[in-house]
Formats: structure tokens, C-alpha cells, sequence
């Protein structure tokens, strides 16, 4: 059983802060399902940004967990709020979460498939 989308961004919010880094909830979408976002920025002010990664991307083993892609790299503040909303004008269910990771580089804190 997968587990809500607001149970995992809370889960995914407190790891972050247990390891001395920084999370917070730019825009909440729906609780039990919603899409899900995340904007790194790292201490030297660089962002990326990560999103869901396709259906293929996932492990028939582990059907429950969560895979995210790079979706942009060093952008600059604009393509990432350009490509966000371009998000929510197609679903406007999504969740985006901010984050600036402590000790642990975000790879550990969520999965992601960097393709």
C-alpha cells in the first residue's frame, strides 16, 4: 500500500531536517495523490529541479516507492517558475517542496533516477 502524498512530503520534511538541512512546502496539492516537486538549492545558491519519474522508471519489486528525474539543472529562477507552472496548469494537484539538503546529498534523502 502506497502511502499519501502528505504523509511522505512530511516524512521527506522532517529526514531533512534531522540531518541539519532545510525543507519547506512551496505549494500543497492533493493530499492523498498528488504529484510531487522538489527544488533543490544548494548552499552556493545553485537549484535543480526534480520531478516524477515516468511509470517505466519503476521497479516491479518495489511498486510503492517514489522515483524522481532531474528535470533541470543550474536554471535560473524564471525556467523553474516557468516549468512549475506549466505543471500546475496541468495539474494543479502537485506538490512542490523546497529543499536545501544538511549532511546527506538529496540522492540519499529521496530516490532519484538521474538520467
Amino acid at each position: 500500500m502506497r502511502v499519501t502524498t502528505d504523509l511522505w512530503v512530511s516524512a521527506l520534511i522532517r529526514r531533512v531536517f534531522s540531518d541539519g538541512g532545510f525543507a519547506a512546502v512551496i505549494k500543497r496539492g492533493a493530499t492523498e495523490a498528488g504529484a510531487i516537486f522538489i527544488l533543490c538549492r544548494d548552499r552556493m545558491g545553485e537549484i535543480a529541479l526534480y520531478g516524477p519519474a515516468p511509470q517505466a522508471s519503476y521497479d516491479m519489486a518495489f511498486p510503492d516507492e517514489r522515483f524522481f528525474n532531474r528535470l533541470a539543472v543550474k536554471p535560473d529562477e524564471e525556467a523553474v517558475a516557468a516549468r512549475l507552472e506549466k505543471e500546475k496548469r496541468f495539474d494543479s494537484d502537485i506538490w512542490v517542496v523546497e529543499i536545501e539538503p544538511g549532511r546527506l546529498p538529496l540522492q540519499e534523502l529521496v530516490r532519484l533516477i538521474l538520467t
